[in-house]
């Protein structure tokens, strides 16, 4: 529950401190005072978008703090999930710049904005008047219900299945939207694949084809080349090898009287050996060239087959061509398995969809049965509330398809008058008779949430006298635990009012204020003491003109308070 807060140059209010008790809390104050002031900079704490424009003019920010006491709310988990340290005294401050940025803080860590919304709502519902309007709407009926039917955990697994089955959907869709697009070319994959298949590429023959090739079409100038130098070494006329025979025979015929000749005549040797190999291989490199025309345009042909695939591909490797295969190929593959994928994912789905259905019908199950105490429960209190006629039913008829709340339509239908025509609750219900439906919501809610603090910006809207005293009794009931529910400790109720009924039943009583300085005006708000109640209250009750009789009142009202 909140404890404090604190807030600094927002709007009309310079610096205000202000400690909330436990139970039930009213706020009173003339209309422009400041209340909403103070909500609107409390909402900032809650994550609602900032606005420089709020910032009290001639300052260059705004804060906004509170101290929560978390003790009993169980948010370890949460503060461990942010994380942020937990202490069961937590604070949330909210920093606005004139600058327009702002900085939000959770314990004295800066937090994402979302973060600090996601905290605010298990800490504090500001229920205003604008509110009301959400009666009407389907999902927050829905939510009513939910709530009031004890099923969050079946609800948890039914959104769980709900959303494996949108997920597996959208996944089938997808399929077979590919699936029909890869139909449309699989007589052009096929084509492309089947040639690329038929030229049987293997990643190391280019290099080789274009080598021989080269020497095909060259055959007859390597042959002449290749039997010219052999003639040249060891040829049928003076030849290189017949020299070097004749130059070593020489150097042996002088060996005895020229000892260096021997030595000469060994290096003329090895030569001569060597030679004469060369001589040998050349001769036999050239017979084995050999002029082939059809091999010549066999290779040709093959070359030419992967220039050509080449190109069309726009690639210059056979790498390269045989990646566009396999390519090819994962997709001829994919058109042909996608009709058994999209078999086996639609009977997926339909069985998800059938498993939905079977959880749905708890689900229904459960809000009708639930509905029935609702109803009940709205009856008594709004007969309570001073509308003995009143009958409120809610509807819940089925929806042709899941969503993610099941397969239920939920309807909230109203009738003030006795025999009167139930119909959707904002064709027929005034503006009282709203705040009285509300609040008796409110107060079934409260009696099943963990929510410590909840605040009414003038939810009296449209009543008066007993029945403003009746509403009053019904948010004391929800401060000190609900007399037919189970009560929870350390819950919050604060009301801001204009009626003196209510305002007499607050165990604590502010007031909001605007005070003139030299400069400027200024919003404050104070908690009042037992004479100031009496006068406050009497002033409610008469006008700024306070009688004898209204004080009278006043005291009158503040006896039967409790």
């Amino acid at each position: 529950m909140i404890r404090t807060l604190y807030i600094q140059n927002y709007a009309l209010i310079e610096s205000l401190n202000i400690t909330f008790e436990d139970g039930f809390s009213v706020i009173t104050g003339e209309t422009g005072a400041g209340k909403s002031i103070m909500l609107g900079a409390l909402a900032l704490l809650l994550g609602q978008r900032a606005d420089s424009k709020a910032i009290r003019q001639g300052a260059s920010k705004c804060v906004i703090e509170a101290h929560f006491d978390v003790k009993d709310y169980h948010l370890q988990l949460f503060f461990q999930t942010i994380g942020v340290d937990y202490d069961d005294d937590c604070i949330l401050r909210r920093e606005v710049y004139s600058s327009g940025k702002s900085r939000a803080f959770i314990n004295d860590t800066p937090v994402q904005l979302s973060q600090m919304k996601e905290l605010g709502d298990k800490l504090i519902d500001i229920h205003s008047q604008h509110q009301n309007l959400m009666l009407n709407d389907e999902g927050f009926q829905l939510d009513v219900l939910d709530i009031l039917s004890h099923h969050h955990k079946q609800l948890a697994e039914y959104k769980a299945i709900y959303r494996s089955w949108t997920d597996d959907k959208k996944t089938l869709n997808k399929l077979m939207e590919e699936a029909e697009r890869n139909k449309a070319d699989e007589d052009y994959v096929r084509f492309q694949l089947t040639q690329l298949q038929e030229a049987r590429l293997q990643s190391d023959e280019q290099e080789s084809l274009e080598q021989e090739q080269d020497m095909l079409s060259h055959a007859e100038d390597i042959k002449s080349a290749l039997y010219h130098s052999a003639q040249l070494l060891d040829g049928d006329e003076l030849s290189l090898l017949q020299s070097l025979k004749d130059c070593r025979s020489s150097l042996a015929n002088i060996s005895k009287v020229f000892p260096s000749a021997d030595e000469l005549a060994e290096r003329l040797n090895s030569s001569y050996i060597e030679l004469k190999d060369i001589a040998e291989e050349l001769l036999a490199q050239e017979e084995s060239v050999e002029f082939n025309p059809s091999r010549l345009e066999e290779v040709t042909e093959r070359l030419n087959t992967i220039y050509t695939l080449q190109k069309k591909h726009r690639v210059n490797t056979i790498a390269e061509l045989i990646a566009i295969e396999a390519d090819y190929q994962k997709r001829l593959d994919s058109i042909i398995s996608s009709d058994d994928q999209i078999d086996a994912l639609r009977l997926r789905c339909q069985q998800k969809q059938q498993e939905l259905i079977k959880e749905a019908s708890v689900l229904t199950n459960n809000r009708k049965q639930a509905a029935k105490e609702v109803e009940a429960k709205m009856q008594s209190r709004l007969v309570a509330l001073g509308m003995p006629n009143a009958h409120f039913h809610i509807e819940v008829n089925p929806r042709k398809e899941p969503d993610v709340n099941g397969m239920d339509s939920v309807r909230f239908l109203f009738s003030a008058n006795k025999n009167g025509v139930l119909q959707d609750i904002s064709l027929v219900a005034s503006g009282g008779e709203v705040a009285r439906v509300m609040l008796s919501l409110k107060a079934l809610l409260a009696g099943e949430t963990r929510l410590s603090t909840i605040i009414f910006d003038e939810i009296d809207t449209g009543v008066s006298g007993e029945i403003a005293s009746r509403m009053a009794d019904m948010m004391q009931d929800m401060a000190n635990g609900n007399r037919n529910e189970k009560p929870q400790a350390g819950r919050q109720v604060i009301s801001i009012t204009h009626l003196p009924q209510i305002a007499a039943k607050g165990s604590a009583h502010y007031k909001v204020y605007k005070k003139d300085n030299e400069h400027e005006t200024v919003s404050h708000i104070r908690r009042l003491t037992s004479e100031e109640r009496i006068e406050e209250i009497a002033k409610m009750l008469s006008g700024e003109s306070v009688t004898d009789a209204a004080l009278q009142n006043a005291r009158e009202l503040l006896k039967i308070r409790s």
